[in-house]
């Protein structure tokens, strides 16, 4: 018989000691069978205290590296640790991990790399201000013209994927506003990439780090980092044996 899968859920968290532990208790309600990684980006609270004390494993940056170095921390320890897919899932509690069995499926199932949970796929009523909806659209349809497949939410960070891309984000991942950019790039290489309806929740503490000023700047942002993306030479895959 073949052994059962390894599954990694990474959890980057800055900050969020209020909401960190009900992320844990519900994801091992809805995936019992996961391990669980918190990345603690260099958090001034008690975010790694808390995690620990739901008995995860925590790695703890000195400084704060951001979200792109948080999660590629996170692909690291898993490619390290031989798992077969990894899970990305938010700290503040907007992602809802009773969807996690959805985002695996089609992986499971050989029919996708990368699976991501996108808030706009169907009509979920969803909101978010006008300046990053705006953004998000222009970059899905960019994004979605140059890999040739339709792509709803890029720049959701609710993601499934396999040990290829495992190991690929382990090495070559974006610092900045990664989300987008990196699945450019999954696109420019050829991997199989698939949408599945998700939904936002509120978050459960805090208050998003995103101000005014943030939101007019990253389009502008996320634009430069994908056509840098655009005129890189892509990175050698290994090859599989």
């Amino acid at each position: 018989m073949e052994s059962a899968p390894k599954i990694l859920v990474i959890i980057p968290a800055y900050n969020e000691a209020p909401s960190i532990a009900r992320v844990i208790d519900e994801i091992r309600a809805s995936i019992p069978e996961a391990d669980v990684v918190v990345i603690n980006d260099a958090s001034g609270d008690s975010t790694a205290l808390v995690a620990k004390t739901k008995g995860v494993d925590v790695v703890s940056h000195v400084c704060n590296l951001g979200i792109g170095g948080a999660v590629q921390t996170g692909f690291r320890y898993a490619w390290e640790k031989e798992y077969d897919m990894a899970i990305q899932v938010d700290a503040d509690g907007q992602h809802n991990p009773e969807d996690i069995p959805k985002l695996l499926m089609p992986i499971v199932n050989q029919e996708a790399d990368v699976v991501i949970g996108s808030r706009y796929l169907e009509d979920r009523k969803y909101k978010t201000s006008f300046a990053r909806r705006a953004g998000i659209l222009l970059f899905s349809q960019f994004i979605s013209a140059t890999i040739h497949q339709r792509i709803t939410d890029t720049t959701s960070g609710f993601r499934a994927i396999n040990k290829r891309v495992i190991e690929f984000f382990s090495k070559e991942y974006p610092v900045d506003f990664p989300d987008a950019e990196a699945l450019l790039l999954l696109g420019l290489l050829d991997f199989k990439i698939k949408e599945i309806p998700t939904t936002m929740r509120k978050r459960a503490s805090g208050t998003s780090s995103t101000s005014i000023l943030k939101e007019i700047y990253y389009p502008f942002k996320v634009s430069l980092s994908i056509l840098a993306t655009l005129l890189r030479e892509k990175p050698l895959l290994r090859k599989e044996e």
